[in-house]
């Protein structure tokens, strides 16, 4: 009947109400997450490595090597510290901007890593020699295998959670997963049931006329 509302329609209200308070949460969690673990090594970093020199941890596939980091991540682009912590504060506010959407879980991960990695940077910029907001960022781990341009790769705990929420971004990009957590098939499947509702009712209208 007209008047009765569908037991589908009464479910999805509370599950919508339910991800616009747990996603959220998620993002933060993890943010929270990465950037205590990205702060407590870059602090165990400086009080036990030397700087600039190698400590090898596995062979050749992984080493710490402290240096503080003037530029982006990976020791990308030295000399423009403050125009990577403009961009990384205009990314905080982003991101904390766009909670007010968020319904999707994978969207909840990739920007609470993202969140995360940048805040774990910023603070660093923001805290550490030289002084704010020029600070150097405190990179430790050494990948010799792993290069980018003519130097091996040198980063941190932040850089990893940047790296792992884009990856993730590109998933979710390639699937097409919307930031409110509305998966398009379900819009479509919802869309065919009411089109054969509508035509099964025209159809029943029809032999109660005849």
């Amino acid at each position: 009947m007209n008047g009765i509302p569908e037991a589908g329609a009464a479910e999805v209200a509370p599950a919508s109400s339910s991800r616009r308070r747990l996603v959220p949460l998620l993002l933060l969690g993890v943010a929270a997450a990465l950037l205590a673990a990205d702060q407590l090594v870059k602090n165990w970093v400086i009080s036990t490595l030397p700087e600039e020199r190698v400590v090898p941890v596995l062979g050749d596939f992984l080493q710490w090597y402290f240096v503080r980091n003037p530029g982006a991540a990976f020791s990308i682009a030295s000399g423009s510290t403050w125009i990577f912590t403009t961009l990384a504060v205009i990314v905080v506010v982003v991101i904390l901007w766009q909670i007010r959407r968020l319904r999707s879980i994978p969207w909840g991960l990739f920007l609470g890593l993202l969140l995360g990695g940048v805040l774990g940077n910023l603070t660093d910029r923001l805290t550490r020699e030289p002084g704010f907001p020029v600070g150097h960022v405190i990179d430790y781990i050494l990948t010799p295998w792993m290069w980018l341009g003519f130097d091996p790769a040198i980063y941190n705990i932040a850089d990893i959670g940047i790296v792992s929420g884009m990856v993730i971004f590109v998933v979710i990009s390639l699937l097409g997963l919307p930031i409110d957590g509305s998966p398009r098939a379900r819009h479509r499947d919802h869309g065919r049931r009411g089109a054969a509702r509508a035509e099964n009712t025209g159809e029943d209208r029809g032999d109660g006329a005849s």
